[in-house]
């Protein structure tokens, strides 16, 4: 099942750094409407207190495992 995920890394991370990675997804969220386009979930990350650095939070599970 594909989601469209619009999120706001493009000042810590490069799309084609995400190629291939296994992301956690939040996808239960209810869409939201985000820079005029449809949002479907959100990527779980971290960032250091002063924002600086930011970690995406990876899965070494095959695509589609559910985090509990």
């Amino acid at each position: 099942m594909e989601k469209q995920v619009i999120s706001g890394i493009a000042e810590h991370k490069k799309p084609e750094e995400l190629i291939g990675t296994n992301i956690i997804l939040v996808a239960n969220l209810k869409p939201a409407k985000l820079r005029g386009e449809l949002s479907e979930g959100m990527i779980l990350a971290a960032s250091t207190a002063d924002g600086k650095d930011l970690y995406i939070v990876t899965s070494e599970g095959e695509p589609g495992t559910e985090v509990r």
